[in-house]
């Protein structure tokens, strides 16, 4: 933030996502999970969430962003499968009516998070502040990351940005200015 404070020209912060899926040994590696996201803009009254509020926009434009080298560990799929189901089912309440529930959402007492398309192992360190609830977790939770259901157009796409970076056809909320290295 101190980096682009006098930039008036960036107007937010695009930060690096990670997924965690099931556990705190995998993370969700597929297209349909988004990479990246504005999480930090500036002070500007201009500026509002859209639409569901994962991202933002200034009377109406993208943001111009900094892309910086920051990651976000999203958790949000990481609930013992019960918690989970509990979570999922509560989360379509906010768009959906109770028979639309009923029929698109498994009245199950545990999440299946055997759906997943694909996962990979996480090898690095979750935060500090992390450590203590990893070791309290209460559940098991196995994947083979060698198990990917794409069909080949994704197989496809997934292998370019594995070897160029370049996600094609990815959605952007913002327009990146530039790169914080």
């Amino acid at each position: 933030m101190e980096r682009w404070a006098g930039d008036s020209s960036v107007e937010g912060l695009l930060l690096n996502y990670l997924h965690f899926y099931g556990s705190y040994d995998y993370i969700a590696d597929s297209r349909s999970w988004y990479r990246r996201e504005v999480r930090i803009i500036r002070n500007d009254k201009r500026i509002r969430s859209y639409r569901d509020a994962q991202g933002f926009r200034r009377e109406g434009e993208k943001l111009r962003v900094a892309l910086v080298p920051a990651w976000v560990y999203h958790y949000g799929w990481v609930k013992p499968p019960e918690r989970q189901q509990e979570k999922h089912r509560s989360f379509h309440r906010y768009w959906h009516n109770d028979e639309w529930i009923e029929k698109k959402v498994p009245s199950t007492e545990k999440f299946d998070y055997s759906g997943i398309d694909s996962l990979d192992r996480f090898e690095k360190t979750h935060p500090a502040a992390m450590q203590e609830r990893i070791r309290k977790k209460n559940w098991q939770f196995e994947f083979d990351p060698s198990r990917k259901q794409w069909s080949l157009p994704s197989r496809i796409l997934h292998t370019i940005e594995r070897k160029t970076g370049w996600r094609i056809g990815e959605y952007r909320n913002y327009k990146i200015v530039t790169r914080d290295t």
